[in-house]
């Protein structure tokens, strides 16, 4: 009698035990499931170090697994951040402007459960964006050929910026600025549709915190190519000193002269640089004096021509000879012997 007693309340202590061992076999026998999200710590900007918390989870995981997700602004389409696979993560520079996530997978020995957390906040730059504090310049002899050569000038931002460069070409009095197709380097060779103009280069600074441009001053006048003069006409009032002005070209009709017909005398008038002048005044002095009638002073044309109409008075010699023509052209406002004037003495043969 006092055996079976004992027998019976020996097993009804094992109970509670049991129930307590089944329990826990089945708890163990599910995959873990996320309870709280994970979590990222630390700053979202370009070069700092974030970490990732597993954040809860049920079924006693044994082991979890990180993979850290780079997103656009509005955290939508994640894509793998390639070997980002620790709780750890360097923010790069290919995430400023972008969210980041971490995706957490936790294991036991039943299977496996994921959950992804929240994102950052949009990546922000590290550092300052470019500055100009010295602005860029233009070295190189400016004539139709030559090479021009950009100097990227100075420049204040972290991390150090790199440069873009875009020449232009501009209206010959200024301004009037327009891009240069392909001419995006640090040197520029002129060609012939640069002559009369000015040129320029835009220098754009970038890193990862922004961008900024600076322009280099305008150049001289690019002047044509040596023996190439005359084709382009700039206007007088863009000759100044040291340049001058030069009558290069000569010509008479008829010729030789008679003493009864009008003389029709053509006069170019070029600069030092090589370009036809417009609007330079034109004045000519037969001599002796009193063989020919006074011409007033007339403007070179858009091809830097004047054309002079010199009259013969009874004075002029019936026998052969030679008429002198005193040539002087000047820029409006100069002083006549001052400024940029040229003088020259022409000869005309009388028949």
């Amino acid at each position: 009698m006092h055996f079976r007693r004992l027998i019976v309340l020996a097993c009804a202590a094992a109970v509670p035990t049991l129930i307590v061992a089944a329990t826990s076999l089945g708890q163990a026998s599910a995959a873990p499931s996320n309870t709280s999200l994970p979590s990222i710590s630390g700053s979202a900007r370009d070069g700092s170090l974030l970490r990732a918390s597993h954040g809860s989870w049920t079924g006693s995981p044994t082991s979890y697994a990180y993979e850290w997700n780079r997103c656009d602004a509005q955290a939508g389409n994640c894509a793998a951040i390639a070997g980002a696979t620790s709780d750890h993560y360097t923010v790069a520079t290919a995430d400023v402007g972008h969210r980041l996530k971490v995706q957490v997978t936790a294991t036991n020995a039943s299977g496996s459960g994921v959950a992804v957390s929240r994102p950052t906040g949009v990546v922000q730059p590290t550092g300052a964006a470019p500055k100009n504090t010295a602005p860029p310049t233009i070295s190189g002899t400016t004539q139709q050929g030559n090479t021009l050569t950009i100097s990227a000038g100075s420049w204040s931002g972290t991390p150090a910026p790199s440069f873009s460069y875009q020449w232009e070409r501009c209206v010959g009095t200024g301004g009037g600025c327009a891009a240069i197709s392909g001419a995006t380097g640090t040197t520029y060779v002129l060609a012939s549709a640069d002559v009369a103009h000015t040129i320029l280069a835009q220098v754009t600074a970038k890193n990862a915190a922004g961008s900024s441009t600076a322009n280099t001053a305008e150049t001289d006048l690019i002047a044509p190519a040596k023996g190439q003069g005359g084709g382009t006409a700039i206007s007088v009032t863009q000759v100044s000193l040291p340049n001058q002005l030069i009558i290069d070209g000569v010509k008479f009709s008829p010729t030789p002269a008679t003493t009864h017909g009008v003389i029709t005398a053509r006069f170019h008038v070029s600069d030092t640089r090589g370009f036809s002048i417009s609007g330079a005044l034109v004045y000519v002095v037969g001599l002796p004096y009193g063989w020919v009638y006074g011409s007033p002073e007339t403007p070179t044309d858009g091809s830097g021509w004047a054309t002079i109409q010199i009259r013969p008075t009874a004075h002029m010699p019936l026998r052969r000879g030679d008429l002198v023509v005193f040539v002087r052209a000047r820029k409006p406002g100069d002083n006549l012997l001052a400024g940029v004037s040229a003088r020259r003495l022409v000869q005309e043969p009388i028949g």
